[in-house]
């Protein structure tokens, strides 16, 4: 019985020495955000306050293999009232070159070089229940399915400060239902960074389109371009990012719930740090012709504009101390919704 005690021990031994070797560089990062939002809706809805508790938490994961080429992926689990993963990940190998390329969720490469915006940070935002399609996203128009692939150019290519990617997706092949969906996409996107003065300088954007088909018919595209540019001088961040295109709506398998939406978006921010304080503000601007018949174009405009700013204290490390203010103002086919209004949200964030 000793013997067998002894060789169980040692095999368990072996095999975690063996599992610890074969194991890939696992790194971990995450926050937890506690706070609390007041929302003030219009004159006909009641106020109401709410306890806003989230956290997040993201696992990378990394090897390089003898020849030099880099294999990693992550995960990432969020927890808003309900846990849920974010499976949307790609494996993503990186070349000795630089150069890289995802494989399998890997995205559309014109939202990839959507060039960052400064906006106000915090939780708050005014909820609505209309069916207004305006976008709030630069990048709306840029669609993928989980079978695409993506390539990323070394930095500097062809030009100093020049990166470039290329993507492609594809669906399943399953049974074309009553419900519109991307058949497949492309995209293609560029950045570029240089300094003038002691300002930095990033431009970026890029062009995306897709096939959209529903019960095997095809549909109106996917598809449109963004644009954007950012500058950095001293602590002082300004940035503005421009979208236009065609996207589309599909709530459920029926036929009205599709809706066409042809919009466009700009983004305005800026962000100032001074000592352990950041102060921020971005407006939102964002208009769409939407149609429940599928394949014709809207004729009156849905839009949403929208204000934020907040300020952002570093309390110690990790841990900053947020106080936000949005207001929201919307049409819904050219008429005035109740979905408008503002919110305050003050909270804390931990971080590692």
């Amino acid at each position: 019985m000793k013997k067998e005690l002894l060789m169980a021990s040692a095999l368990v031994s072996t095999l975690g020495v063996a599992s610890v070797a074969q194991a890939v560089t696992a790194t971990m990062a995450g926050s937890m955000k506690v706070g609390a939002e007041f929302e003030s809706a219009d004159d006909s809805t009641t106020d109401s306050n709410t306890v806003m508790d989230q956290s997040n938490f993201n696992i990378s994961l990394s090897e390089t293999t003898d020849g030099g080429t880099t294999i990693s992926t992550s995960f990432e689990i969020v927890d808003e009232g309900t846990v849920a993963a974010d499976d949307d990940n790609a494996i993503k190998l990186t070349f000795t070159d630089g150069s890289a390329l995802e494989l399998l969720n890997a995205g559309n490469a014109a939202g990839t070089h959507v060039v960052a915006v400064p906006g106000a940070a915090g939780e708050q935002g005014v909820g609505g229940t209309s069916t207004n399609n305006a976008p709030g996203d630069v990048d709306f128009a840029a669609g993928s399915t989980a079978l695409g692939v993506e390539w990323h150019s070394a930095a500097d290519f062809m030009a100093d400060g020049l990166k470039m990617s290329a993507s492609f997706s594809t669906d399943n092949g399953a049974a074309k239902t009553a419900t519109a969906r991307l058949e497949n996409s492309w995209g293609i996107g560029a950045t570029y960074v240089t300094t003038a003065g002691d300002t930095t300088l990033t431009i970026g954007g890029g062009v995306a389109d897709g096939e959209v088909a529903r019960n095997g018919t095809q549909s109106p595209d996917k598809g449109g371009f963004n644009v954007g540019v950012s500058a950095v001088t001293g602590d002082l961040t300004i940035g503005v990012g421009y979208g236009d295109g065609d996207t589309f709506v599909a709530n459920d398998a029926t036929a009205t719930s599709d809706r066409q939406v042809d919009g466009s978006v700009t983004k305005i921010g800026a962000s100032y740090v001074t000592g352990d304080i950041t102060l921020a503000i971005g407006v939102t601007s964002g208009e769409a012709k939407d149609s429940d018949t599928f394949g014709t174009a809207g004729t009156t405009d849905d839009s949403s504009d929208s204000t934020s700013a907040s300020v952002t204290y570093a309390v110690a490390s990790g841990v900053s101390a947020v106080v936000g203010y949005t207001t929201v103002d919307t049409n819904n086919e050219g008429v005035s919704t109740t979905d408008g209004g503002s919110a305050w949200y003050v909270g804390a964030t931990m971080s590692f």
